[in-house]
């Protein structure tokens, strides 16, 4: 049996199923994943194990948990579960880490796995994923002095009451909603908060939980995945919008016109929510967010701070420089009142309670921010990525230049950045203007360097 080196990522483990990924291949993983947190723990490990609804996940999880107990875990299995209710569980219960079978928003063909340590803090390729591989590959396991345990235990009504806990004593306006969980695991939860919550009237679309994903692929951040969202809206003249992805960590917004609201412009909504709980505190935006962002967050009274793209970035912020609240462009929301993590449900929450106090709709509460014009991501294939970046890092030397996250370089009525993606021969282009003349002059221009370069 080979196991593909491959399918470790920067921030997870994830592949084809069968052909990359499949039960021999994750019993080892769960083996090495047990070995690892056993040493990190010095102790035998208290273990988080849940799952989405992919066909594959069942007997995915099935072989994990086989390793796991190899190896000597105490697994508390929570059933089917969104990636965030795997983050509230593994706090709830403290436990050692946790281990979550799921591809979040990519196709069915795909499965993998997300790994924490306590606290759910991520386990990503710098802090420990890479040691996982290198004992998945050697595959050379002692047995374990003590035999693993198994207990089910189901957290569902306490992460729903947690949920509702966040408008507590918030005087709901009636509201019509309509929501795509695009048969994701958000929809198991859905319809259990909306039967609470009495004034809002909620215009369910796929909800029946199926990670074949029959209806659309479950991933809000592609717009032609909106469009059945957006026909029910017209039919229904609803006042917002909203739409999950595969593992209901992701989350995108839409106004009563139909139109997505951008992710920067909700956090710079947010931000100001959170800059009253929290005067003065870091906000945490990505390098390619919109000016926007830092301008927001300073006229609150916080202090901006650029992230590199990616979840365990933003979170290992949260973490380590007292950032309270942050947002991705990838509809990725992380809170430090929900355990320094990111929750699809969680934002949704935060964001209908903005709506319920200032009594505004969700277009007239994000007006403010539309101050610049952005081009989206641009991505060019290239062969020679890091030769590209010098030779712009030259050209645009006369600029303000950061390497937070690539290279990133400001003027004052427009910047750029630009960065390699981790796993393709790709460079990414995102830039913003004061005018939308001046984006489609210098979107032009870094086009021609950059094509000329490659």
């Amino acid at each position: 049996m080979i196991l593909h080196p491959s399918i470790f990522k920067a921030y997870d483990v994830r592949g084809g199923y069968p052909a990359e990924i499949n039960e021999e291949t994750v019993y080892l993983v769960g083996r090495a994943f047990a070995v690892w947190l056993t040493k990190k723990a010095r102790k035998q490990p208290v273990i988080v194990v849940g799952s989405d609804a992919r066909i594959s996940s069942p007997g995915l999880k099935k072989a994990l948990v086989r390793g796991i107990l190899e190896q000597g875990g105490k697994i508390i299995d929570i059933g089917l579960a969104t990636t965030p209710m795997f983050y509230f569980a593994v706090n709830k219960a403290k436990a050692d880490g946790g281990a979550m079978v799921t591809a979040s928003h990519n196709p069915a063909k795909y499965n993998g796995l997300k790994f924490t340590l306590k606290q759910a803090r991520p386990v990503g390729e710098e802090t420990g994923l890479e040691e996982i591989k290198l004992l998945a590959l050697r595959a050379k396991f002692k047995a374990a002095a003590k035999k693993g345990t198994l207990k089910k235990k189901s957290l569902f009504k306490k992460y729903v009451n947690f949920m509702l806990r966040q408008i507590k004593n918030i005087e709901m306006p009636d509201l019509k909603i309509a929501i795509d969980s695009g048969n994701g695991m958000a929809g198991l939860i859905l319809p259990h908060l909306f039967k609470r919550m009495k004034r809002i009237k909620i215009f369910p679309l796929y909800f029946k939980v199926d990670c074949g994903f029959p209806n659309h692929e479950a991933n809000p951040l592609k717009e032609d995945t909106l469009n059945d969202l957006k026909n029910l809206m017209r039919k229904k003249k609803v006042d917002m919008g909203v739409a999950f992805d595969g593992d209901g960590d992701r989350v995108v917004f839409l106004t009563a016109e139909g139109r997505p609201a951008r992710a920067d412009f909700i956090t710079a909504l947010l931000a100001g929510e959170y800059l009253k709980k929290y005067p003065k505190a870091k906000i945490a935006f990505g390098v390619n967010s919109s000016r926007v962002v830092r301008e927001a967050i300073a006229e609150k009274g916080g202090r901006p701070f650029v992230s590199r793209i990616g979840h365990s970035f933003f979170k290992e912020h949260l973490w380590k420089e007292g950032v309270v609240f942050g947002g991705e462009l990838s509809g990725h929301y992380y809170f430090r009142d929900f355990f320094n993590a990111d929750s699809g449900i969680f934002t949704m929450m935060k964001v209908l309670k903005i709506v319920a106090q200032e009594k505004k709709p969700l277009s007239e509460l994000i007006k403010p921010f539309e101050r610049y014009f952005a081009s989206g991501e641009i991505n060019f294939e290239v062969k020679d990525k890091f030769g590209i970046i010098k030779n712009l890092e030259k050209k645009f030397s006369d600029g303000r230049v950061s390497k937070v996250d690539g290279l990133s370089v400001e003027y004052k009525d427009w910047w750029f950045n630009v960065r390699s993606s981790n796993t393709e021969p790709l460079l990414r282009l995102n830039l913003e203007a004061k005018t939308k003349k001046m984006l489609e002059e210098k979107k032009k221009m870094l086009t021609i360097i950059i094509k000329k370069s490659s």
